[in-house]
């Protein structure tokens, strides 16, 4: 599972809720060929971006590259079940990626167009958020 191997601050604010704003990093293809691009926003934790990359991988039968465009930092805390107020904030549970509409995730390269489509389709099922492919013109 992704996560980072070490933080500056342990456990962060939740920040504003941006739903309509689009991306404006990570818009277009750099590595690859074709890529996966996200068309809604959402948080992405680990767990996500593994079974999307196992998915790729195992249907390229490992021919080709992967690239992932992202990585999740942001830690997400929780508290126990039934527990009562107060007590402080809970403790880390999960690290997510903020996915802003027009981001890259995946890219592929080494494979054939319609061997890279169909992996990059198999993958979207997976993540929560709308997908696209895109090519390289």
């Amino acid at each position: 599972m992704l996560m980072p191997k070490k933080v500056k601050h342990r456990k962060w604010q939740r920040g504003r809720s941006k739903k309509r704003i689009v991306e404006t990093r990570g818009l277009t293809l750099a590595y690859g060929s074709y890529g996966l691009k996200a068309m809604s926003p959402a948080w992405m934790d680990g767990k996500q971006l593994e079974s999307a990359r196992k998915t790729i991988t195992n249907f390229l039968k490992r021919e080709g590259k992967v690239w992932i465009r992202v990585f999740p930092d942001k830690p997400i805390t929780k508290k126990p079940a039934e527990t009562t107020l107060g007590g402080g904030k809970g403790e880390v549970d999960k690290y997510v990626v903020v996915i802003k509409p027009g981001r890259i995730l995946f890219e592929v390269d080494g494979v054939a167009k319609e061997t890279a489509t169909e992996a990059l389709k198999l993958a979207g099922y997976k993540l929560p958020v709308r997908t696209k492919i895109v090519y390289k013109d």
